[in-house]
């Protein structure tokens, strides 16, 4: 259990979905957590567990699907070195030169929905988490579904304002 923090709920399982709103057009879904700021709620992130359309096979073109889930909204997707990002993934095919589809290359971190090595990824302290998608040279739109693994917890007054502070000011 994250340190400072006190747990008030068993685990919870939040899923969601997002698919972009035309072929290579960003697209972002907002996912409410319903947290209550009164009693400085957060809400812990154990695990995730996400996946993502495979870009389109198409000869001499490279083509790609990207995704992120952030704690606060993002205009672009996010990578890992943002520090409101928690979860990434990304699927590409390089075809460029080759007269058929190409080869493709999937990476998604973090790698597995069982963080066991960590016992969590974040701490969510506003209301709610942000997922986006986002394609490249693809004919189809791109879709990215997940699962968050978490549970409640309240923090200290303290706590709960360093965390907020942190969280907006990562944006």
């Amino acid at each position: 259990m994250a340190t400072g923090l006190k747990k008030t709920s068993s685990t919870i399982i939040i899923s969601g979905i997002v698919t972009e709103t035309v072929p290579g057009a960003f697209t972002q879904a907002q996912i409410d957590l319903q947290l209550n700021p009164l009693d400085n709620e957060v809400f812990v992130v154990e695990a995730v567990d996400i996946n993502i359309t495979p870009p389109d096979a198409i000869a001499a073109i490279d083509t790609g699907t990207r995704g992120s889930l952030s704690s606060t909204s993002r205009t672009t997707i996010g990578r890992l070195n943002n520090s409101n990002v928690f979860a990434t993934v990304n699927s590409n095919i390089r075809a460029a030169g080759f007269l058929d589809g190409g080869v493709g290359f999937e990476t998604v971190s973090p790698d597995s929905a069982t963080a066991s090595s960590l016992d969590y990824i974040a701490v969510l302290a506003t209301d709610n988490f942000f997922c986006a998608v986002d394609g490249t040279n693809n004919l189809a739109n791109a879709t990215m579904r997940f699962k968050v693994f978490g549970y409640r917890a309240k923090a200290s007054s303290a706590t709960y304002a360093a965390l907020v502070q942190s969280e907006l000011l990562s944006s």
